[in-house]
């Protein structure tokens, strides 16, 4: 594997995604969709269950309305949230490193912010069940935009916000959808594959890919002796 390239500058913010990069939840929500789907008897392979990770609800919805009918769409989306509220009530685990890397950032005072595909007030609930929502000074989610990743809007609300300017900022995000939306608002963008990987065409928009957050880590410890 080649080296990862240096990070350019000190970040004035850090923007993490959440679902897949802070929170080990993505296993559980496809789980969720594919147990709903055999519940109402759709014919949906597992699969596809993949495709949905990192999007917001209208681009989910978009993609199973290839394979069904918008009744069955709303049922499956209404039973896979009882499913996914019961298994998320009591928090979820963590992903490596996240604590270490917050609890970095916090102490050399690095504005932090989240910017999520999860619409509120999930998201809020769950960095909370976590133990994560005190470590940010703003959490952005898809209920706040007209356009949720891979648009950029999410992480340009998000630096505004913090009052950064995007090109001096971090984004941490795990998927396909997250990486174009960070590129894309212009941000230094370092991905931890969960359970997508990037592809070629992904790859070629030149961001940094590590194994862990441990790793992001690593890239950001030069900056701070």
């Amino acid at each position: 594997m080649s080296a990862i390239a240096a990070l350019p500058f000190l970040p004035d913010a850090v923007i993490f995604d959440m679902d897949g990069l802070m929170i080990d939840s993505e296993r559980v929500s496809i789980a969720c969709w594919s147990q709903a789907a055999q519940e109402l008897g759709l014919p949906i392979e597992d699969g596809f269950w993949l495709r949905l990770v990192g999007l917001g609800d209208r681009d989910c919805e978009r993609l199973l309305l290839q394979h069904i009918e918008a009744g069955q769409v709303a049922a499956l989306f209404a039973r896979c949230h009882d499913l996914y509220e019961a298994r998320t009530h009591a928090g979820l685990p963590l992903r490596p490193g996240i604590l270490e890397l917050l609890q970095l950032l916090r102490e050399h005072d690095i504005p932090r912010a989240v910017a999520t595909s999860t619409r509120q007030p999930r998201a809020s609930r769950k960095l909370a069940a976590s133990g994560l929502l005190a470590f940010f000074d703003v959490v952005v989610t898809s209920s706040d935009v007209a356009h949720p990743k891979p648009a950029p809007d999410i992480y340009l609300l998000a630096a505004r916000k913090l009052g950064k300017e995007p090109a001096r900022c971090l984004a941490l995000e795990d998927s396909p959808a997250g990486i174009r939306a960070a590129v894309g608002a212009g941000m230094t963008a370092i991905q931890v594959p969960d359970l997508v990987h990037p592809d070629e065409d992904l790859r070629a928009l030149g961001h940094r890919i590590v194994g862990s957050l441990v790793d992001a880590h690593a890239l950001l410890l030069p900056h701070l002796r």
